[in-house]
């Protein structure tokens, strides 16, 4: 898979990965309102330290700028998107038309999501839609590129050259489906995969050995997910709260064992730790950092991992 023909888009990201470079990603969450320049700061802090940054679609069922508003934001301003889309609060219909709006818009990259339940968010009594779920979404996004007819059978009017996503949570029970699932969604049509941030290395290699087994990382791009922790308090409340997240314990100790005010240093640390050993697992393409509303690290992030300058592909 490290050839460049046989693209499928115009994304950078699907370049990247088939020139045969490890791919980075970050997320870059959307504000809670029209504030422009705060999302536009957030721009400036990763720009030119990612191949593209994800653009969450209401993460946790929160109302947030619309992900296609912010994405079409982040092509304005030079970074590439990766437009989430839920189906929690769009029908076929919408999810269709919304695909169209986005392309056009310059926006190449779609991750495909069914979303959190509303009851998790801001918005607990709103009405849920989940017309379809994720494989579903996938699956009818991938027939509108590789086909051109809509989900009715009916053509597309102009070509719709996008790189689908997906994401995939190698930590959630029934640990022995995790796999499984993951390759129903990459024969849907997902392109390249997203993880759920790892911190059970031992774990997420079981995992990793099992999609091997199925050949699943020769049929789509794997991105190990990461979230560096900042205190021994988020750590504590993930592994409490974050369903599918589990934290070893020395983990957690190693990071309450430094100063409070070196918690942070040392979760980075630790990350960085993860991503050097990810790097020898095979099947990792890439990784997707997951800073949530800490993206001034994440240049030395990158930088510290011997990640950068990013690749120039064409």
């Amino acid at each position: 898979m490290t050839s460049t023909n046989g693209l499928k888009s115009g994304s950078n990201l699907e370049k990247v990965f088939r020139a045969g470079h490890l791919a980075v990603t970050c997320e870059c969450g959307p504000p809670k309102g029209a504030d422009v320049e705060h999302l536009k700061k957030k721009i400036q802090m990763i720009k030119g330290y990612v191949d593209a940054a994800n653009v969450t679609d209401n993460q946790t069922a929160v109302v947030r700028m619309s992900s296609i508003g912010a994405s079409a934001i982040l092509v304005q301003n030079g970074v590439e998107p990766v437009m989430q889309m839920v189906t929690r609060d769009r029908n076929r219909i919408a999810a269709q038309s919304d695909l169209f709006g986005a392309y056009a818009l310059g926006i190449r990259n779609m991750l495909c999501l069914t979303g959190d339940h509303q009851k998790f968010g801001n918005h607990p009594f709103a009405r849920n839609v989940f017309d379809m779920d994720s494989i579903q979404l996938l699956s009818m996004v991938r027939t509108i590129r590789d086909e051109g007819k809509v989900n009715s059978g009916e053509p597309v009017e102009g070509g719709v050259k996008m790189f689908f996503g997906a994401a995939a949570n190698p930590f959630a029970d029934p640990f022995e489906f995790r796999a499984i699932r993951m390759g129903k969604k990459i024969y849907a049509g997902a392109d390249f995969i997203q993880t759920q941030c790892i911190y059970d290395m031992p774990r997420f290699k079981e995992f990793m050995k099992m999609a091997r087994d199925m050949g699943l990382h020769e049929k789509a791009f794997i991105m190990a997910g990461l979230t560096p922790l900042k205190s021994v308090g988020m750590a504590r409340y993930m592994n409490r709260n974050v369903s599918g997240i589990t934290i070893p314990e020395e983990m957690i100790k190693r990071v309450a064992g430094v100063p409070k005010d070196k918690q942070a240093d040392e979760g980075i640390k630790i990350c960085l730790e993860q991503m050097a050993e990810l790097k020898e697992e095979e099947g990792i393409r890439g990784f997707h950092i997951m800073a949530i509303e800490w993206e001034e690290r994440i240049p030395e992030i990158v930088e510290r991992a011997g990640l950068y300058p990013r690749p120039r592909v064409d």
